[in-house]
């Protein structure tokens, strides 16, 4: 299994202001909820979500003050939980660390986060039972 970004996302302060900037640039809302915001950013580029500050630390289960939440993380979205299992195992074998052990997600997905050496976070998530 390779390593793909599926999606990039930022932690932003003002959800509203992100959305309506990277809307102005020309980017198509492809969800749209309270806190969070994804763009299509066209075929072969991966989508762009916008994520408050906030819920975004909460939901890696880090801090939002400091560095243990740096405003970004990455994401990658494999078709099994075995997959999200494996690449959480991968990254600590790399000299990352597991940041939330991979788990069931109340809407339905399975996910974890790891960081690799300089504290970057990856989430991996699978959507499959």
């Amino acid at each position: 299994m390779s390593l793909q970004v599926n999606a990039i996302m930022l932690g932003v302060e003002d959800l509203a202001r992100a959305k309506k900037f990277y809307e102005g640039l020309g980017c198509e809302i492809d969800k749209d909820t309270r806190h969070f915001v994804s763009f299509s950013l066209g075929e072969g580029s991966p989508q762009l979500a916008l994520y408050e500050w906030e819920a975004a630390a909460q939901d890696a289960g880090v801090s939002a003050e400091g560095s243990g939440f740096r405003g970004a993380s990455f994401h990658f979205n494999p078709d099994s939980r075995q997959a999200v299992d494996e690449m959480l195992s991968n990254a600590v074998a790399g000299g990352g660390s597991v940041v939330k052990e991979a788990a069931p997600a109340q809407w339905g997905g399975y996910f974890g986060y790891f960081s690799d050496p300089d504290g970057y976070l990856w989430k991996v998530t699978t959507y499959a039972s």
